[in-house]
């Protein structure tokens, strides 16, 4: 059993998005905790100058946002700023993992972009608050309606006063959901020049990955959240016991997670484990997470479904959660989507519902970037992704 519980946890890490195949090493043995913070850590390291900065948002989170004013030359930036926002389980170091000619954060950097990290609720850099503290359960009840609500428009609105200008944006994954739903609620519009959303999610319907189907379909989050866990931790021991649950169906691979979640990643690195193992995953929210599994069960993009028409209408005066739509994301918005047809959890099937959503977008405006053998994580980590995406990402910037 003990064996088993390490293989679990282990696999955990590599599900949440990333590296390689299964580790035999506990997470628990090799996660590092460096409290001087990302600049200190991530950045400097690497020659680059970086500035700590701090946003409270409306609730009283406290976020951590990390500035890179200047390339490794040492001069200024002369592009527009752009917000770079991370995904699911992840924090803004997502952006810095790799070797700096790979890593987006530094290569817009030294090519004079004023770059700002964001690190949303519940990772280890943003766990302030003005009146509770992580270990108060109500400091995790939360869903990604709220970084809509919260998070994504006090980072924006920070980032717009420091800098006096419009923001680009790049999300990815979770990163892209908020702005999808942030935007058709006409929120952020104007602050925002242009948003590069890569392995896009607005809907998780047709997702491949058995796992994640599984998961959900044995509301596995629903467990943990009506046992009393607000925060879902990858490294927890509930989490852990929970996974045993789904790796005991016999449809369910655990010995090639990576695939069975993501995709198989073409591209990415497996030289860079330990150094993504150093930081990552992070916490996040259980009733987050129960929000993903109601999009994957019901093939939608709405608000939280508190399961009940008593405590829908209590939270928005009807008794089903209001969609958000897509339809309303204005046709004049700069939008470059990239998306693999290895990815299981941005199915290429998902995306084209979301296309058809989008079909009246000026076409001048609508960027599509499609590879077939990109699965999640090669968007972030890819070894080659400055030729197949970063570089058309700055092109497309240029031209907004």
């Amino acid at each position: 059993m003990n064996f088993m519980r390490k293989q679990i946890a282990t696999s955990l890490v590599i599900v949440i998005f990333l590296l390689s195949t299964v580790f035999a090493r506990n997470i628990l043995q090799i996660l590092s905790e460096n409290e001087d913070g990302i600049c200190t850590s991530m950045v400097e390291t690497q020659g680059y100058g970086c500035e700590e900065h701090k946003v409270t948002t409306d609730d009283g989170y406290i976020l951590s946002l990390q500035r890179i004013p200047k390339g490794i030359s040492g001069k200024a930036a002369t592009n527009p700023p752009v917000l770079l926002q991370h995904g699911l389980l992840m924090d803004g170091i997502t952006w810095l993992l790799n070797p700096t000619d790979e890593s987006l954060a530094f290569i817009l950097a030294d090519n004079g972009y004023d770059v700002w990290i964001a690190n949303t609720r519940g990772t280890k850099y943003s766990q302030g608050h003005s009146s509770l503290t992580p270990q108060d359960p109500a400091y995790w009840e939360w869903s990604w309606d709220e970084l809509v609500n919260f998070d994504l428009p006090a980072t924006f609105k920070y980032v717009h006063d420091q800098t006096g200008q419009k923001l680009h944006y790049v999300g990815h994954s979770l990163g892209t959901l908020i702005a999808f739903a942030a935007i058709s609620e006409h929120k952020l519009l104007d602050m925002l020049r242009s948003a590069a959303l890569l392995s896009p999610i607005a809907y998780l319907g047709q997702i491949k990955s058995p796992l994640a189907k599984s998961a959900s379909q044995n509301f596995i989050a629903e467990d943990l959240y009506w046992l009393g866990i607000h925060e879902f931790d990858p490294r927890g021991e509930a989490v852990v016991k929970l996974l045993e649950k789904i790796c005991q169906d016999p449809g369910n691979n655990c010995s090639d997670l990576m695939n069975s979640f993501t995709g198989p990643n073409c591209c990415v690195n497996s030289s860079r484990t330990d150094i993504f193992l150093e930081h990552e995953p992070q916490a996040t929210a259980t009733k987050n997470m129960v929000h993903i599994a109601q999009m994957t069960r019901k093939g939608t993009i709405e608000k939280f479904d508190y399961g009940n028409d008593e405590e829908n209408n209590k939270h928005y005066g009807q008794p089903n959660p209001p969609q958000y739509i897509m339809s309303n994301i204005p046709n004049n918005i700069p939008l470059f989507l990239g998306y693999g047809g290895a990815d299981y959890l941005s199915d290429v099937n998902d995306v084209k519902t979301l296309l058809d959503k989008l079909q009246n977008h000026n076409p001048d405006k609508l960027v599509l970037q499609y590879r077939e053998d990109y699965a999640h994580a090669d968007f972030v980590f890819g070894t080659n992704a400055k030729e197949i995406v970063y570089n058309p990402i700055m092109a497309f910037f240029k031209l907004n």
